[in-house]
């Protein structure tokens, strides 16, 4: 267990590149986890040779683990009628490799694992990965595009009310714990990757 070991998510969204990094440096990160399936994008300073040159001048390690958590997955087992499964992505022993690393490598740096989207709860980052990252005990945060933090416990109390997932007074065998799952399956449903689809999560 790493209990409260702290790991960060980001989303790397349209910043520029200095405003990115002093994300990071502000709250101490050391290595950055690129969970992106494609670590390319439209903005060229965050393609992955380019980011991770910057990184390392900031004494910041970049890890590409996009190929063991990335969203758009080879394996044509994860997927249903042409769209990603999450809880399929998660039995995969690639994905379950990924996280281990994670779980390895926190002994040694303060992770951030890092996508495109600037909203946690528009990204796999946060729907798939630290879904099952909870069990290890972590203290999960998330950057946000104005350098605050949202700690996760928060997060997944936005997610149940986008979902409109709330607790039932007086049905004390609905438990929360068991709501938080069905809101991460739900909101996984929303926003898996389909294939051909523009704009799917990295």
């Amino acid at each position: 267990m790493n209990q409260g070991q702290a790991i960060f998510t980001v989303g790397h969204s349209t910043h520029e590149l200095e405003t990115f990094l002093s994300l990071l440096t502000r709250h101490n990160v050391t290595a950055v986890a690129d969970v992106r399936s494609h670590p390319f994008s439209r903005i060229p300073h965050f393609n992955r040779d380019v980011l991770a040159a910057a990184l390392r001048q900031r004494n910041i390690k970049y890890v590409p683990l996009g190929r063991e958590l990335g969203a758009r997955r080879d394996e044509m087992q994860c997927y249903v009628a042409g769209q990603a499964v999450y809880e399929r992505v998660a039995l995969l022993p690639l994905f379950r490799e990924g996280i281990e690393r994670l779980v390895k490598g926190s002994e040694q740096f303060t992770i951030a694992l890092m996508c495109a989207e600037k909203e946690p709860l528009d990204c796999h980052r946060t729907v798939l990965v630290c879904r099952h990252l909870r069990p290890h005990g972590f203290h999960i945060q998330h950057i946000l595009a104005d350098g605050g933090l949202e700690e996760h416990a928060d997060t997944e109390k936005r997610m149940m009310r986008m979902m409109d997932i709330t607790p039932v007074l007086f049905e004390p065998d609905v438990n929360e714990a068991g709501l938080i799952e069905e809101a991460y399956e739900a909101r996984g449903r929303q926003i898996a990757y389909r294939a051909g689809a523009e704009g799917a999560p990295e």
